[in-house]
């Protein structure tokens, strides 16, 4: 058995991702050459510039299984899928753009967030969809709020108090913990929101939005 073989897929993750810069975009924003923490559009526009799409299971989720998110969301791109096959990390099929957003889409539904990853300067060319609960880079962003980890938006989750309905659906869906419970109604903390959008697309009364970081 070669050492790719005897390694846990959280260790061979670890050292593809080790390779790569995580950067962050808010939601409805145009995404540019960069990469992020991506929203569901954000996430599909990246998607139609790739030539060719492979898609494969989260190494994290598949090893940990501390939750019942969706598995297959990991997407590679064009010249990484010949490089991710190098690694040793298998599992991976060819789709069609249509898949790919399908999968973008149901682990969306599942409150995951999407990640970009790109090689120091290049173009991206990976995504996955994460949780902190199995994912080794999520965790520790939520554990330590490492937010010097990875380059936050520069938008932050807001509330329209007069459309809020206290349901609390933003405080179980925030993958941060950045929503709280306060005495009538949930209460957002903007240097834990790390402007992922989850919780602007899971609020049934459309009470949440995404509006510009404060500077420090």
């Amino acid at each position: 058995m070669g050492e790719a073989e005897r390694k846990r897929p959280t260790e061979r993750v670890a050292e593809i991702v080790d390779h790569y810069v995580a950067v962050t975009i808010p939601v409805h924003v145009r995404v540019d050459a960069k990469g992020a923490v991506l929203s569901e559009p954000e996430a599909e526009e990246i998607l139609r510039g790739a030539s060719s799409i492979a898609l494969g299971p989260c190494g994290c989720r598949t090893e940990a299984r501390n939750c019942d998110a969706p598995i297959d969301t990991c997407l590679v791109f064009d010249e990484e899928i010949e490089a991710l096959a190098k690694s040793g990390y298998d599992g991976f099929r060819s789709v069609s753009h249509v898949e790919a957003v399908a999968a973008l889409r149901a682990s969306h539904a599942g409150g995951l967030v999407h990640m970009a990853y790109r090689r120091g300067e290049e173009r991206i060319t990976q995504l996955c969809s994460c949780c902190p609960c199995c994912c080794w880079f999520m965790g520790k962003l939520k554990a330590f709020d490492y937010h010097e980890a990875i380059v936050e938006a520069n938008y932050v989750a807001r509330q329209d108090e007069q459309l809020c309905t206290g349901c609390g659906v933003c405080v179980d869906r925030c993958p941060f913990d950045a929503w709280t419970q306060g005495v009538t109604r949930p209460q957002v903390t903007a240097e834990h929101c790390f402007g992922c959008g989850v919780c602007v697309s899971a609020c049934p009364s459309g009470a949440i939005t995404l509006a510009p970081r404060a500077s420090s």
